[in-house]
């Protein structure tokens, strides 16, 4: 399928889904002007009920381990930080417009997600200590959807995408974006970023998505993004965790631990932090879903 025919078909299919929750587009437009603060977030949310449930809910979970319950958010914002509060609030924003279903032989939304958070939990302690400096805030939101158009080709294209994961599977050495390409013409990567364009999210969050699988870094895509992005992806899959469609991973660039300035300790010492983490990015789950 040709890239323009398959996006024509992904944005008609996309003026299907429910629409994006009111504050997920408002939330975007705060977050390009530098004077927005806390309490402008915090007032935003505080229209959707549901949302500020959630991130309460969230909050109070394992992960982070606050030993007093937090009730309001106010209080969430201080203790979690204005960026964590506004990812999060864009991420479940984002979460309950996709469709849910059931999990087929190849493919588990749970899964999926599962491991979604773990990517999105070392990517943010990469960003941390490997940024150099930089604003890394956008980190969790990218690893939280760098796999959102898994979700889209299941429900939308599902024959091609099964397939996909079939031939993945049966092969056993595969991975999942080479079917992608190979029967679809493109892959998740691209796929996600496509609908989180038509969604008006900015650059900075679709691109590392959009080329997570690919060799090239494009003019105005920050390569050490991607280069982070690729290696949480794959030390994430290495974890264990619940995946959602890979059956096999690929070693870790060399050159993508060169843009990074990362070693094999240090490899080493995210691996050791994301295992530690693990039980706590189930009970983050089990808060978010």
């Amino acid at each position: 399928m040709e890239k323009d025919e398959l996006r024509s078909k992904l944005f008609a299919k996309v003026d299907e889904l429910p629409t994006l929750p009111v504050v997920v587009p408002k939330l975007l437009n705060l977050t390009q002007s530098a004077t927005t603060s806390a309490s402008d977030i915090t007032e935003l949310i505080s229209h959707d009920p549901a949302l500020s449930s959630k991130i309460l809910k969230v909050a109070n979970s394992a992960y982070y381990g606050f030993y007093k319950e937090i009730t309001n958010l106010t209080r969430a914002v201080a203790l979690l930080g204005f960026n964590m509060v506004r990812s999060l609030a864009l991420s479940v924003g984002v979460v309950r417009s996709l469709p849910s279903k059931k999990k087929s032989s190849y493919f588990s939304q749970e899964g999926l997600w599962l491991h979604s958070l773990a990517v999105a939990t070392l990517l943010k302690e990469m960003g941390d200590k490997f940024g150099k400096g930089r604003d890394c805030d956008h980190f969790f939101i990218v690893g939280l959807l760098h796999d959102i158009g898994k979700i889209v080709l299941d429900q939308f294209f599902t024959d091609l995408f099964h397939h996909a994961l079939e031939e993945t599977f049966t092969s056993g050495e595969a991975e999942l974006h080479i079917a992608e390409r190979k029967i679809i013409g493109v892959d998740h990567g691209e796929v996600g970023a496509m609908l989180l364009t038509r969604w008006k999210f900015p650059d900075i969050i679709s691109n590392p998505i959009a080329i997570h699988h690919q060799h090239e870094v494009p003019e105005g895509t920050n390569a050490q993004d991607v280069a982070m992005l690729r290696i949480a992806d794959i030390l994430s899959q290495e974890l264990g965790l619940e995946m959602g469609g890979s059956f096999a991973f690929p070693e870790i660039p060399e050159e993508d631990l060169q843009v990074v300035d990362m070693d094999e300790e240090d490899l080493e010492d995210m691996r050791a932090y994301l295992d530690d983490a693990k039980d706590k990015i189930r009970e983050f789950f089990g808060a978010m879903f």
